[in-house]
């Protein structure tokens, strides 16, 4: 399986689990696209992808301007989204609604509406990888807000599955994995102790998940789960 000369639009892919998606892809022979909020996230990720890489400074909670993104980009064949920000843990006791619903903007209302603008731009037998997480199985302490996205980030896979065919949606599960949008939310080492795999998550492993659900022409609707073995434990 490859994606020689495949056109592939990874938003959130400037860092992290992201970025090691757009250089595995980039490996395979795609020409990739970048965009995230930050610009100088943007510029960084450009110098560590091949010179045919091209990225963009959008902000992914603006309908407005990820519309004029897509509109401005031609044809390509795979949608990638993993954008987000570090995860936000909230105790039911003392909620904050206002930082909860803010919580579900990027991470679900921001993927909602870069399907819905890029499914006009999608080539046939194209696909959409969006991201879930595996909070939404084994939930932890403070974890109600983060577990309800990943559920809805489920369900809306499966959806978008049904009513965009034969266009192909599918996500990818994470669990704990070392990047920026765990950091300080989490203890690697002790996580790692609970894992029956014996360590955490590291971009290059969960970015083979997205390249794989990229390549397989028969998966949709799927949620491949990559949590070194988090729901089990």
């Amino acid at each position: 399986m490859t994606l020689q000369d495949h056109r592939v639009v990874l938003l959130g892919g400037t860092s992290g689990i992201g970025l090691a998606t757009a250089q595995l892809a980039a490996a395979q022979g795609a020409t990739v696209i970048v965009a995230s909020s930050n610009p100088e996230s943007v510029k960084a990720a450009l110098g560590a992808l091949p010179a045919s890489a091209a990225g963009e400074a959008v902000d992914l909670t603006d309908p407005a301007a990820v519309r004029a993104f897509f509109a401005g980009l031609d044809p390509f064949d795979h949608l990638v989204y993993t954008a987000g920000e570090a995860l936000t843990f909230l105790e039911a006791g003392s909620m904050d609604l206002a930082q909860a619903r803010q919580a579900f903007e990027l991470r679900y209302f921001g993927a909602l509406g870069a399907v819905s603008a890029a499914v006009p731009k999608l080539r046939a037998g194209g696909s959409v990888v969006l991201t879930t997480g595996a909070a939404g199985d084994r939930p932890g302490p403070g974890w109600s807000v983060a577990a309800s996205i990943c559920g809805a980030m489920d369900s809306l896979t499966r959806a978008l599955a049904v009513e965009l065919a034969p266009l192909r949606v599918n996500a990818v599960k994470p669990g704990v994995v070392r990047t920026p949008m765990w950091r300080g939310g989490i203890d690697y080492d002790e996580a790692a102790q609970h894992l029956p795999v014996g360590r955490v998550g590291e971009p290059e492993d969960i970015a083979a998940a997205y390249v794989y659900l990229m390549n397989q022409p028969y998966a949709t609707g799927s949620i491949v789960s990559v949590d070194g073995g988090h729901v089990l434990v």
